[in-house]
């Protein structure tokens, strides 16, 4: 990460004041230029500085998004999609000025074929609110990134979280999206098929794109069966390669695992503080298993051997939904739990995904990487997919703390990227990660470089986002 990164661009103000002009003549009371709703829609989850939108479209439909895109397409004004501003890496910012499309009132379930097990939302749609909506159905849908964010948004950053070792991510679990390209005009890319062979796969080319090649105005989605039966259970070890022993045997046994979290030693302090838990204080996996009562049993005693031939447990589980809840928001709570520890200082998450047989080793190396430093810093980890984030409590007041805090997510991106990792397992690039995508895919960037200019010549998508144009 670096500040270098989230530079401020050329703004169009002769084009930006036009559209503002348009739009607010159009929509009325649905676009806002005031200081305080542009600042809402500017926020970022860490140090970048917020980069402010000069106007904020209210959205209500598709042909909201068209209309305003067309505006914006002709006095080439920037355009950024905005669905709860949970994303971590500066992805709502704008960086060149324009306009912020918020999508919190296109929040319709235009339609759900259970006997499919698919749905179709607009992007505004939260996950809490679609799997309210689905729970009479018997079905729901399994990505959990732990803030209650945006499917728009989720589609946008290819998402995951706690459920994707079993049920994948975003990639896997859109079938299509709608989205209004550069001319104003909407298109589909795919339809309700699970499988097609027809031309290119459009639809994975949205998913992740961070808003940068149209706006998503709609998405299909797979969804799955509510399990007859849910346990959940805590697990501690001596280290954090005794864990990570534990996850891999796991995985390699085709134990068909829904979640498997892994908590270092100081994220289950925070945690039993912040929470009033009294787990022990080592690493620690957190685990959840999908089934039936019988399969449930079955693959909860097949772990406690696993844990235990590892020197891990005894491993402590449940099936009580109340006791599980419990369970897991003390693990959804773990970033308010950190901050916790040092309320005076700022708090950067981010995260780096390694083949899982690697997972121990660029852990290891990263925590002695912290005690080197003297840095104070948590681990979390979605240990089944090799991913895992730390949380950095530092300085951003001084130069010298935003150059600590820097220097170290150096560091951590280039152990997972020798390790044949990623820069980023779910959080995305937006403004954060640009130079750590280059070194990632080298002249692939190029490639991205082009299909952006391909299908949005003007570059009024989200620009200063994933690369810069040149």
């Amino acid at each position: 990460m670096a500040l270098k990164d989230a530079r401020t661009g050329t703004r169009n103000e002769v084009g930006i004041a036009a559209a503002l002009g348009v739009l607010k003549q159009r929509f009325g009371e649905r676009f806002q230029t005031g200081q305080a709703i542009r600042e809402q829609h500017a926020h970022t989850t860490t140090y970048i500085p917020s980069q402010l939108p000069d106007g904020v479209l209210f959205a209500e439909s598709a042909d909201d998004v068209k209309a305003a895109v067309k505006v914006c397409a002709e006095h080439k004004v920037p355009v950024i999609g905005f669905g709860t501003g949970s994303s971590l890496e500066g992805q709502v910012n704008a960086p060149n000025g324009g306009i912020s499309i918020d999508f919190s009132r296109m929040n319709r379930i235009l339609e759900v074929n259970a006997e499919d097990l698919d749905c179709t939302v607009e992007p505004g749609v939260t996950r809490e609110e679609l799997n309210t909506y689905l729970r009479d159905t018997g079905l729901f849908f399994p990505i959990d990134p732990g803030a209650n964010a945006s499917i728009g948004g989720m589609t946008s950053t290819r998402a995951s979280g706690t459920n994707a070792v079993r049920y994948g991510t975003m990639k896997d679990n859109v079938l299509a999206v709608t989205a209004v390209t550069a001319n104003g005009e909407e298109i589909r890319t795919a339809r309700r098929a699970r499988k097609s062979s027809a031309g290119y796969d459009m639809t994975r080319l949205f998913v992740g794109a961070e808003g940068t090649l149209g706006i998503l105005t709609s998405v299909t989605l797979r969804l799955q069966g509510i399990p007859q039966k849910i346990g959940g259970g805590v697990c501690a070890f001596p280290t954090v390669r005794a864990a990570c022993d534990a996850v891999i045997m796991t995985i390699q046994m085709g134990i068909p695992v829904a979640r498997i979290e892994l908590l270092d030693a100081l994220q289950i302090r925070a945690c039993n503080a912040y929470s009033k838990l009294s787990y022990e204080e080592k690493p620690t996996l957190f685990l959840e298993f999908h089934g039936t009562d019988e399969t449930v049993a079955l693959q909860s005693e097949q772990f406690a051997e696993i844990a235990s031939e590892c020197g891990g447990g005894p491993f402590s589980w449940t099936v009580n939904a109340e006791e599980r809840s419990k369970l897991w928001k003390a693990r959804h709570d773990a970033y308010w739990a950190s901050r916790a520890l040092a309320p005076e200082m700022a708090a950067l998450s981010t995260d780096v995904c390694v083949p899982i047989s690697r997972l121990a080793d660029c852990i290891g190396e990263t925590q002695a990487d912290i005690e080197e430093h003297g840095l104070l810093a948590m681990i979390v980890g979605h240990a089944g997919d090799g991913n895992f984030h730390v949380l950095l409590l530092f300085d951003d007041k001084t130069q010298e703390g935003i150059a600590v805090a820097e220097a170290f997510v150096g560091r951590l991106n280039a152990r997972a990227l020798a390790m044949d990792g990623t820069c980023t397992g779910e959080h995305g690039i937006g403004q954060g990660k640009m130079a750590f995508l280059e070194e990632e895919l080298g002249g692939t960037v190029d490639l991205m470089r082009q299909v952006k200019a391909a299908l949005d010549p003007d570059d009024i998508f989200n620009p200063g986002k994933i690369f810069h144009r040149a």
